[in-house]
């Protein structure tokens, strides 16, 4: 019996841990670059996976940085576009979905945007509010040095140095978003929101594997405690 219960809390724990990494791992709106050099032209792309508490998503509303001075939207086939001007400057772009995108299914929108010349060594953060067909969420709150990262961090990233072909790569970029130089455009350099990302995806698979190690051998205990023994 003691066997049984053993073999039960195993398969248990593996399942739990191999259903919860995945589901942490992809439970935050995030942000990658294509770039991070400070004066240079970069293509934010923001990725969701999920909803509000499991309703389907309707819009995404991004604040912009008041130091960039310098947005242009991504078309994207599901949504219809709205730059929101605060004086000469668009504060905030808004996409609205023209069919709300299910919980559970992974969608990007994009943005061209400068980042400033001055901006090297400071952290950017694009506060995200998420609206759903019930609820929001709003993805805005800032990590506190040394503190636990919040429960709904607002996506960031960090302004690397520039490196003096700013200009040539700004030539290099259109309105629409796409530059042949993107995958270069960061010469190696990565954010704190994608060296996080990256963290959560190892995180989730040790988890993973984990779970199915601890499953595994419930399974083995399991067919051990039922073999008969000799001389019964």
């Amino acid at each position: 019996m003691r066997i049984a219960r053993l073999t039960a809390a195993g398969l248990a724990g593996g399942a739990l841990l191999a259903l919860a990494a995945p589901l942490a791992a992809s439970a935050h709106v995030t942000v990658t670059p294509s770039g991070t050099a400070a004066g240079s032209y970069t293509v934010l792309t923001f990725a969701y996976s999920h909803g509000c508490e499991g309703s389907p998503t309707t819009a995404l509303a991004i604040d912009i940085p008041e130091s960039i001075e310098s947005v242009s939207p991504t078309l994207h086939p599901n949504y219809t576009i709205e730059k929101v001007a605060e004086g000469d400057r668009t504060a905030r772009v808004v996409y609205t979905a023209i069919t709300p995108v299910e919980d559970g299914y992974r969608d990007a929108i994009e943005l061209s945007v400068r980042l400033p010349e001055d901006a090297a060594g400071e952290t950017l953060a694009f506060p995200v509010l998420q609206t759903c067909v019930e609820g929001e969420t709003n993805w805005n709150e800032l990590a506190e040095e040394g503190a636990a990262e919040p429960e709904s961090p607002a996506p960031a990233i960090l302004v690397t140095e520039g490196t003096g072909d700013e200009h040539g790569q700004a030539a290099a970029t259109d309105d629409t978003g796409s530059a042949e130089h993107a995958a270069d455009g960061g010469h190696g350099q990565t954010t704190d929101a994608a060296a996080a990302s990256s963290s959560d995806d190892v995180i989730a698979r040790v988890l993973g594997i984990g779970g199915l190690i601890v499953g595994v051998v419930g399974i083995v205990l399991a067919l051990n405690a039922r073999r008969p023994r000799s001389g019964a």
